[in-house]
């Protein structure tokens, strides 16, 4: 694949690209997200400022890790059929990505899958020998791990698994009662968004691959889809552990307490435009479509969330777009959204997530 950007960065762009999408619904695509931007510019930092999250018990709220000093404006890309069609404010800028890495996690376990290093059907203490996969753990499974049905107990870097047990995070909040501490399922028997094991998966596969995730991201994904330097991936000031007798930083799988990974919105839908391409650029295959297949197969106990992606099971995430539509969500919102069946892939940054559906709607009639 060529270089998909423009040799310079361009504001509020909108062209015709000759691949059969309505420009107009791609002006009105943008004027709605432009409308519906979050607000205030700082409001992802608020928490940062005040050091806690709100629902985090006092003793387990502290920020540990670092946050940028402010957000960047509202922005995005729109692509169709691998074409640049759309680009609006500062495309540039290295932001805070949250939840968003967690899709990243699937990239470099899709990978080690694919090299042989994992089979993921397996139980984690088979490859992570750290005494994090025993007693009730030992039956984890990095699938698990991976849909978010682990139930994994335990505390890492000084955060109990009970800070996000019972979160109302992708369903209903009365589904969850009054966000207490709920009684532990059998591990791959009950879904939920939980970022204390988020993290115990990026640090089981930090030891899995034996060196930095930030390193072997940059190897293997950004570097052969021509990512630029425009990111970072940060852990917490007490993420620093042993692997093979060196002292590595374990990564945080979103900015629940800091950390995460941040990037631009250009690196973003590179990575996009990969997961569109079935998981190839350039005549390499970074990732394989079977892999990707695999992450986007709705989970049993979560029909909307595949491996660490958000699906569109019966249209019921992304309304009146196709039911093959998934995305990499973060707070903010932050999204990279993929449709396979009218090969449109976006990007958008600090924008309201009932605004961003209706955005995807209005590309996908678009088309």
């Amino acid at each position: 694949m060529d270089d998909p950007f423009p040799p310079r960065h361009r504001t509020a762009t909108v062209r015709d690209a000759g691949t059969g999408i309505d420009t107009e619904a791609v002006r009105e695509a943008v004027a709605t997200a432009r409308a519906g931007a979050t607000t205030p510019d700082d409001v992802a930092y608020d928490h940062a400022t005040e050091h806690h999250w709100d629902g985090d018990p006092p003793e387990h709220a502290g920020a540990l890790g670092p946050f940028p000093d402010r957000r960047g404006e509202q922005n995005g890309v729109v692509f169709h059929r691998g074409e640049l069609v759309a680009e609006w404010g500062d495309t540039t800028r290295v932001d805070h990505c949250f939840s968003v890495a967690k899709s990243f996690l699937s990239l470099l376990a899709g990978v080690a899958s694919d090299r042989g290093l994992v089979d993921v059907t397996d139980p984690v203490g088979e490859y992570v020998e750290d005494g994090g996969f025993e007693g009730h753990n030992a039956a984890v499974t990095w699938e698990h791990l991976l849909q978010g049905t682990s139930e994994w107990e335990g505390t890492l870097f000084g955060k109990p698994d009970s800070v996000d047990r019972n979160r109302p995070v992708g369903r209903d909040a009365d589904a969850v009662g009054d966000r207490g501490v709920r009684d532990l399922r059998d591990p791959g028997t009950y879904w939920e968004y939980n970022d204390v094991r988020i993290n115990r998966l990026a640090l089981a596969l930090l030891r899995l691959w034996g060196e930095p995730l930030p390193e072997v991201l940059a190897r293997e994904v950004l570097g052969p889809v021509g990512a630029s330097g425009a990111w970072s991936w940060h852990g917490y000031r007490n993420s620093t552990v042993e692997v093979e007798g060196r002292a590595m930083e374990s990564v945080s799988g979103g900015g629940h307490w800091g950390g995460g990974l941040w990037s631009s919105t250009r690196n973003l839908a590179r990575v996009g435009l990969l997961l569109a391409n079935d998981g190839a650029w350039g005549g390499r295959q970074v990732v394989s479509a079977s892999w990707l297949d695999r992450a986007t197969t709705p989970c049993d106990v979560e029909p909307g969330y595949g491996y660490l992606f958000w699906l569109n099971t019966d249209g019921e995430r992304f309304p009146g777009t196709p039911e093959s539509a998934f995305a990499a969500l973060g707070y903010g919102s932050n999204q990279v959204w993929i449709d396979p069946e009218d090969d449109l892939v976006v990007v958008l940054r600090w924008v309201e997530s009932e605004a961003a559906n209706e955005v995807y709607r209005t590309l996908s009639d678009a088309v």
